[in-house]
């Protein structure tokens, strides 16, 4: 994709949309391109929000990359309850529509059936205690060689998948109070005096509390795919059980 996010300080169009290109004999056209001539045919929401108002969050984006063998249905099962139960919406339909997190969907088959696939999840949370501010995570998958294949465990096949996949993370703070500031013109003279000094604590706060929450997205992750992590305290066994089957891991 073009690394460009739905939050980012330019207007951006929200896409709901599935792409499929069969990589064949003609002319090839990238998922960037069709990404583009769709934006441009479809009328959808958007989100319209100023750049001074959005503060990337130190840290991001962070990445998790893993290349064995996966079932891709259940980790995306398993990210999108695990993503549910920690508080996180759809970022433009919220409450309504909380099933909405992946705004595009991109795929390419190549001649010998491999997959190659973007991805892409736009979340919204509303921090507690917290009326001004708001939390925005871009989620951006990429897999490439995506096949079938088997796996034997417990003396049962299991059909699953095999490739390398991905996923980088952005989270942003959304200083939603600017709103009320810029509409009346006597306010907008002490928006930035409400900033750096009335409110700054919090922000700080609050900018660690984001930080955190991609922490922890990112040790499910790891957990999932069962890499290695060096954890300062006993782990507890996720309740999202684990098909990842990485090859440097006996049965068991």
């Amino acid at each position: 994709m073009n690394g460009q996010s739905v939050l980012s300080p330019k207007k951006q169009h929200r896409l709901f949309a599935s792409v499929v290109i069969i990589d064949g004999l003609n002319n090839y056209t990238s998922p960037p391109t069709l990404y583009s001539l769709l934006l441009s045919l479809l009328d959808m929401p958007e989100l319209n929000i100023s750049g001074d108002r959005l503060v990337l969050i130190e840290g991001t984006p962070a990445r998790v990359k893993y290349k064995d063998i996966f079932d891709l249905k259940g980790f995306y099962e398993s990210l999108y309850w695990w993503l549910s139960e920690q508080g996180w919406k759809d970022a433009i339909d919220g409450d309504q529509f909380v099933d909405h997190f992946e705004t595009y969907y991109g795929e390419r088959i190549s001649l010998n059936g491999m997959k190659e696939i973007w991805i892409q999840w736009r979340l919204f949370k509303k921090p507690p205690q917290a009326p001004f501010i708001g939390y925005y995570l871009d989620l951006d998958w990429h897999i490439i060689g995506l096949e079938n294949t088997e796996v034997i465990r417990g003396g049962h096949k299991i059909k699953t998948n095999k490739g390398e996949m991905e996923i980088t993370i952005r989270a942003f703070l959304d200083k939603q109070y600017q709103k009320e500031f810029q509409k009346q013109s006597i306010l907008k003279d002490i928006e930035k005096l409400f900033t750096n000094r009335v409110y700054k604590k919090e922000l700080e706060m609050r900018k660690k509390e984001l930080y955190q929450e991609v922490y922890v997205l990112q040790n499910f992750l790891k957990q999932w795919f069962k890499l290695k992590r060096y954890m300062p305290y006993e782990e507890v066994k996720s309740f999202y059980p684990s098909t990842a089957y990485p090859s440097h891991l006996k049965e068991g």
